[in-house]
């Protein structure tokens, strides 16, 4: 089958498997990236996130993840829920919290689209990946087409912004490619302007020791007091640089029944989230992201930004 067939026929099943787009390139050494990446960590702009500083070389050649790799196939997922769900002024969580934990959701539509290749083009070797292995997801979908990297390090879409997921498939299969498409964000500042911890240190350069997901995710110590007051009622995550971005005004309600917040959740009032208790943690949350933060995160977030409130 030729390869003009092969990519059609992958880029139909992605969207009717629920993805937003679908895009590919070539697997190589990502040559552009590896500077930066040096230098951000570098810089230790990886906090405490030691993990960012392992299997530098797999971050940037998918080949050194797939044997023989020779695309990747990049994939888009919207989320942006159809209604701001959360009560006025309780603690805020990142939109992409809201249903159930995606890794789960996507890992299985690329299960299901890698069996779809095995099933209609042949045996090929590959592998998926959701946000949990030394992939540079970003970058791979801007190779791909699927829009720029914005000045908050965000993969940014003409058609329907940022707020979407990236997972790809790494497969031994020539494939056609996709070129990237010219960068959008003009002189806009509008979100290293509003980054109330002033993590955007220059266009296109997150610290991500400064970044209030980071605080309210990946790190296990206590939020450093300096960032008392500047956390904005965030319990999880940050979509303040998201939320401002004018390129999100084409952002449109997701079709993804799991991404749905559970009706507890919705109803949570300022009193059930300071009353929170481990039993109640587990029973929300053991389907979603924010078990990340486990039980214990969680509490010091919400004491944190009271008591700096």
């Amino acid at each position: 089958m030729s390869l003009s067939k092969n990519t059609s026929l992958i880029k139909q099943e992605a969207l009717r498997l629920g993805f937003d787009y679908c895009g590919i390139s070539k697997a190589t050494f990502l040559e552009d990236e590896a500077p930066r990446l040096e230098n951000w960590l570098l810089n230790n702009m990886q906090g405490k996130m030691s993990y960012m500083e392992n299997h530098f070389d797999k971050r940037l050649d998918p080949r050194l993840l797939v044997d023989d790799a020779k695309s990747v196939i990049s994939l888009l997922l919207n989320y942006y829920p159809a209604v701001p769900y959360l009560q006025s002024g309780t603690p805020k969580i990142s939109k992409y919290a809201y249903g159930k934990d995606y890794h789960q959701v996507i890992k299985e539509k690329l299960k299901s689209l890698l069996s779809f290749i095995h099933d209609n083009i042949g045996e090929v070797n590959g592998r998926a990946f959701v946000d949990s292995a030394p992939v540079l997801d970003k970058a791979w979908a801007a190779k791909s087409g699927l829009g720029w990297i914005g000045k908050n390090s965000n993969l940014l879409n003409k058609n329907i912004g940022s707020f979407f997921f990236i997972a790809e498939l790494i497969v031994d299969l020539d494939l056609e490619y996709d070129a990237p498409v010219q960068e959008y964000c003009g002189t806009c500042t509008r979100c290293i302007d509003a980054c109330p911890t002033d993590a955007i240190v220059a266009p296109f350069v997150v610290d991500g020791s400064k970044c209030i997901s980071y605080f309210t995710i990946e790190l296990k110590d206590s939020i450093p007091n300096e960032f008392a007051g500047k956390l904005d009622n965030w319990a999880f995550g940050c979509d303040i640089c998201q939320d401002v971005c004018p390129w999100n005004k084409f952002s449109k309600p997701h079709h993804e029944l799991d991404f749905i917040p559970d009706e507890q959740l919705i109803s949570m009032t300022n009193k059930d989230w300071e009353e929170i208790t481990e039993e109640v943690f587990k029973k929300l949350f053991t389907d979603s992201a924010i078990k990340r933060t486990g039980y214990k995160g969680l509490k010091r977030n919400l004491e944190f930004i009271k008591k700096s409130s």
